[in-house]
Order: structure tokens, then sequence, then C-alpha cells
């Protein structure tokens, strides 16, 4: 409180705001990140199928061509211990023969499990994405489609089963297909995000970036959603037991964002 000596000897006091706590440089990022990825589905959704089917794709092939070089490093000794092609089939039967390709496609080297996880991973992603626009949808009969293709794929690709390529590539297809149904309902079911957290994630990020997300409460308390932004004003913040230097904070971000001052 700093007290001003007027000319008639009255004073006047002034109540000054305690400082905004400084941001977190880790949700900062998170924040940022978020927003590029929100960005960059925003950018996807318009372009055509085929586009976007070729971008999901690509990118998902990279991911999954970088974990399965990851591994393939991992297990390169347990690759070396294998043959590098099928022995002699004179001593062994139809179904070592399948065992002993299943052990190399899943033991071999860096590139060729780079190879295996561009492939189930970018033909997962591609499919998924084919199959949301054409059925407007992501469900769980979307994400066994999926899987069945990359399962299919992936059978193909690494050369695991017997020596029916066709049977093996469906019976993977399938197991892939069971797989991932299951992975995707549990999924749904218990890591389901609160429904009013995505009411509010234009309010965290710009909370965030103020360093004043421990008022997202006030927000959620108030009602005060994403689509109320543009409206806010100061004896709203108030109500919803906002100090004034926040409240400054606030309604300042909100006339300098161009996104949210046009939708007034």
């Amino acid at each position: 409180m700093v007290g001003q000596g007027g000319g008639g000897g009255v004073g006047r006091s002034m109540v000054l705001a305690p400082p905004a706590s400084p941001p977190n440089p880790i949700a900062l990022a998170q924040a940022h990140i978020k927003e590029l990825e929100t960005s960059f589905r925003a950018w996807l959704a318009k372009q055509s199928m085929a586009v976007e089917a070729a971008v999901v794709t690509a990118t998902n092939a990279a991911q999954g061509a970088a974990i399965g070089g990851l591994l393939g490093t991992l297990t390169s000794d347990v690759s070396s211990a294998l043959p590098a092609s099928t022995p002699n089939t004179a001593g062994l039967n139809s179904e070592a023969i399948a065992s002993l390709k299943n052990a190399q496609a899943f033991a071999g080297g860096p590139l060729a499990q780079a190879r295996n996880f561009a492939v189930m991973a970018g033909a997962n992603a591609g499919i998924s994405s084919v199959m949301k626009r054409i059925r407007g949808v992501e469900d769980v009969q979307s994400s066994m489609v999926a899987a069945f293709g990359s399962g299919a794929l992936f059978s193909l690709v690494s050369g695991m089963g017997g020596p029916n390529q066709a049977a093996n590539a469906v019976t993977s297809g399938l197991f892939f297909a069971l797989f991932q149904g299951g992975l995707f309902m549990v999924g749904q079911k218990f890591s389901s995000p609160p429904a009013e957290d995505v009411y509010y994630s234009q309010t965290r990020g710009m909370l965030t970036s103020l360093g004043l997300q421990n008022y997202e409460k006030n927000f959620k308390k108030g009602l005060l959603t994403d689509s109320t932004l543009p409206l806010l004003t100061d004896s709203a913040l108030r109500d919803v037991n906002i100090p004034p230097g926040p409240r400054l904070l606030i309604l300042d971000h909100i006339h300098s964002d161009p996104e949210l001052t046009k939708g007034r």
C-alpha cells in the first residue's frame, strides 16, 4: 500500500496487485506444441482425402521407422543368433519353419525392423484417415479395419508365417484387428477426458501463456467457456473472483488477439 499526501493533507492510498507468477516453461512448451498440432490438423482437414492420407501415412511411417530402427538395434544380439536365411527344410516340419520365420520377422536388424514398423504404422494411419473421411467418425470399426490392413501388409513385408502368404496375411490382419479393437474399447472406456475440458482448451492455452493457469478453475466455476472469451468484461472476471492484476492481463490479451476480437 502506497500513501500519497495531498495539498489538503488528505492521504490517498493505492493497492498494488501482487505480481503474476512466472510462466512455467514446460507448460508453455506444451501449449505451443498443442497449438501447432491443432493448426496442422486444421490444415490437414481442409485437404483432399488423397492428400491427407498421403501426409498421414508418410509422417506415421517415419515415426514407425524410427521406433523400428531403435528396436532393431536393441535386438541385434538376438537376430545375430538366427540364420540369415531359411535352412534346409528336409529335417523341419512346416510349423518349425513358420516359427523360425516369425522369429526372424521380430528379431531382424535395424533396417529390417525400420521397414516393418514403417509399413505397419504408415498403413494403419493412412487407412484410419481414409475411413474417418468416408464414415465421418473414428470408432472401433474404423480402427479394426485399419489394423487389419496394417497387419496384413506387415505379414507380407516381413515374411512371417508359413509358405501360404495370402493365408498368413489374413490371419495376421485378423489378429491385429482384434487386438487393436480391444485396446480401442478399453482406452475409450477408461481414458476418456472429461467432457467439459473440450470447452476450455483455448482458455487453458491463454491462461498458460500468461502464467495464470491457476485461475482455470475460476473460469469453469463461472462457465466462462472458449465461446465467451470475446465477450469477457472486467465485471464478468470479477464475478468469478479473479484479482485486478490478472483481470487486466486477461483482457489485454483478448483485446490484442485478432482471432478473439473478430468474434465480438
